[in-house]
């Protein structure tokens, strides 16, 4: 799940990205309301974290022009001004979800897990295809009775096929998806985390690769 975090205050922006990383997200960083506009004018997030209380455009703002999008991301808003109002305030101008400062990372995760899963999103708490079992929830994967211990990556990966069972993902989606806007467009960071996670499912080998296309995760190999 790709995730962009929109916050000025730059320790708390580097704090809050290094946790969400460490449990599998991709995250983008902007600063501002009006690099958080153009971010998300060009890349498809699944969720933004946005902090209310932003320099030049105020967050207020930002969130309803994330909403003319046309598919617009679900929002989280964050504030250190925690009263009800506030609250209401921002759900009435269209955010999926209200989190008040300080807050703990555990909490920011789960609630970013669960917009992640609401009706119009494809993520489920366990995905199944095939004999291939995904955990959304606990980050955990296995084929039939064995456990994957997958990386982060590797997870994600899967996590993303899966969610088109029997579509080609092509590697440009993937790595829109599991990686961030700090990955190397020319990277073969998609097409070597494709080779270490063909490794651990084993044969019959259930991913496919559709030559100058990209892969797909197949329901019976």
């Amino acid at each position: 799940m790709r995730i962009l975090l929109v916050e000025d205050d730059e320790a708390l922006a580097d704090v809050t990205a290094r946790g969400l990383r460490q449990a599998g997200l991709a995250v983008d960083l902007a600063p501002d309301g009006e690099s958080a506009i153009e971010s998300a004018s060009v890349n498809a997030y699944d969720v933004v974290v946005l902090d209310r209380q932003l320099p030049g455009i105020h967050g207020d703002d930002v969130c309803r022009s994330l909403l003319q999008l046309e598919t617009p991301p679900r929002i989280l808003m964050l504030t250190a001004a925690g009263n009800l109002d506030d609250r209401v305030r921002g759900l009435q101008i269209g955010a999926d979800d209200y989190l008040p400062k300080p807050f703990a990372m555990a909490e920011l995760i789960a609630r970013i897990q669960a917009l992640g899963r609401r009706p119009n999103a494809v993520r489920l708490p366990v995905i199944e295809v095939g004999d291939v079992q995904i955990d959304t929830n606990r980050r955990t994967a296995r084929r039939g009775e064995l456990d994957l211990n997958l990386t982060r990556k590797e997870f994600g990966v899967l996590e993303v096929l899966a969610g088109k069972p029997g579509d080609v993902v092509s590697a440009e989606e993937l790595l829109e998806k599991v990686w961030d806007e700090e990955a190397d467009p020319f990277t073969n960071a998609v097409r070597i985390t494709i080779m270490t996670l063909r490794r651990k499912l084993g044969d019959p080998q259930p991913i496919e690769t559709v030559i100058g296309v990209g892969y797909r995760l197949l329901e019976q190999p």
